[in-house]
């Protein structure tokens, strides 16, 4: 066989493999996306019924590009809350070790879940979530770092500023309030109950990249505590369609 027949037969092959690449990567975002809208139409029933599921601003979530969420942590049932507030995907950060199992792993990859690695640098992770942002992405961030034990706002770190900037994307601030008297931490199970999201202003990535990190932190938390009072004195919401 001669040299352009053999390389003939390369490109054909290459050209196959790339096919079935693209076909399968299809597939699975289909199935990704079927998996997706079922399970939020379910849930999102679910939570108007259990928990009066209320929401004030949400219009105010870009429906494209890259995004940081930033959220209070009041529960376990907060990433699936702020999901079922809008039809646009939004990603959250999941333990790698949750990516081990096939089924679930692509059942949570489907979700839009960001796998981090806590036994890597901090460093590591972060430029994970940088990555995902840059293509555009909306991705959760709790700033408490963890669910508060009281009810209230706690302690917020400044990282989420960093990626921010460092990925040039808008932050849009999102307060949550009642899914702590559902489901505080001294609870296994949830219980039924009353929650709404507040949402903030979207600071623009162009007001992101105008501001120190310091000050962008500052301006977020002010925003979180003032959307938390906000949703705390409303006495009756409404669900967005």
């Amino acid at each position: 066989m001669n040299a352009f027949k053999q390389n003939e037969l390369m490109v054909d092959k290459n050209s196959l493999v790339s096919t079935i690449t693209k076909k399968t990567e299809s597939h699975q975002e289909w199935w990704g996306r079927l998996l997706y809208d079922t399970l939020w139409f379910l849930s999102r029933t679910f939570a108007v019924s259990l928990f009066g599921f209320r929401l004030g601003r949400v219009e105010r979530l870009p429906k494209t590009g890259g995004l940081v969420v930033l959220s209070s942590h009041q529960s376990h049932l907060d990433p699936l809350l702020l999901g079922l507030a809008t039809h646009r995907r939004l990603s959250s950060l999941a333990r790698s070790s949750l990516f081990t199992f096939g089924p679930f792993a692509r059942a949570i990859a489907a979700l839009g879940a960001v796998p981090i690695d806590r036994n890597a640098s901090t460093v590591a992770a972060m430029r994970t979530v940088i990555q995902r942002l840059r293509k555009g992405a909306a991705v959760i961030i709790f700033p408490e770092g963890t669910r508060t034990a009281s009810g209230q706002l706690g302690e917020m770190k400044n990282g989420f500023a960093l990626l921010a900037k460092r990925a040039g994307v808008p932050i849009v601030p999102v307060a949550i309030v009642g899914a702590y008297e559902c489901w505080p931490r001294s609870r296994l199970l949830p219980r039924p109950g009353r929650i709404r999201l507040e949402f903030g202003a979207v600071i623009t990535a162009e007001e992101v990249d105008s501001l120190s990190e310091s000050q962008l932190a500052e301006r977020c938390i002010r925003s979180l505590h003032v959307l938390d009072k906000t949703a705390r004195s409303t006495q009756c919401g409404y669900v967005h369609h």
